[in-house]
């Protein structure tokens, strides 16, 4: 599955920019290392700034502002998904169907419609699918 057009979630993001999270660091910042290579990452507006919010505000050592924007900004070259307000609407169904919490369905519907074949998250089980997309472990081995 390399080279698959490749949706990451914030844990990811978030892994890869935090030096302490020990062997999570190391893969995350691995995985999107691929990512950039291979011109295969998207993510979308939730996922940025709920890595900012993180970086700058729940990390043990907080990355500076200046810095966190820096990093957002990196990701532009990215597709990065918008979700509208019929997002929101499939995202409030999937949480019904599916039992996900809301943001974490918002997250597959941004995925799907960014046309991800693959989600890189923790948060959702592994190899579960929704339609054509598939979940992935980060913390697994490669896709």
């Amino acid at each position: 599955m390399t080279g698959e057009p490749t949706f990451v979630d914030t844990n990811v993001l978030v892994y890869a920019y935090d030096a302490d999270a020990g062997d999570k660091h190391h893969m995350a910042k691995s995985r999107l290392e691929a990512l950039w290579h291979d011109e295969t990452g998207m993510v979308s507006t939730q996922v940025l700034q709920e890595f900012y919010v993180t970086v700058t505000r729940k990390l043990r050592q907080p990355m500076s502002r200046p810095a966190a924007r820096e990093v957002v900004t990196t990701y532009r070259a990215w597709p990065v998904h918008r979700p509208v307000v019929d997002d929101l609407v499939e995202a409030s169904e999937l949480e019904e169907a599916h039992r996900l919490s809301f943001w974490d369905a918002l997250i597959v519907v941004s995925a799907r419609r960014s046309g991800a074949r693959i989600l890189l998250t923790e948060d959702l089980q592994e190899s579960r699918r929704f339609d054509g997309l598939l979940v992935v472990s980060p913390f697994g081995s490669p896709p």
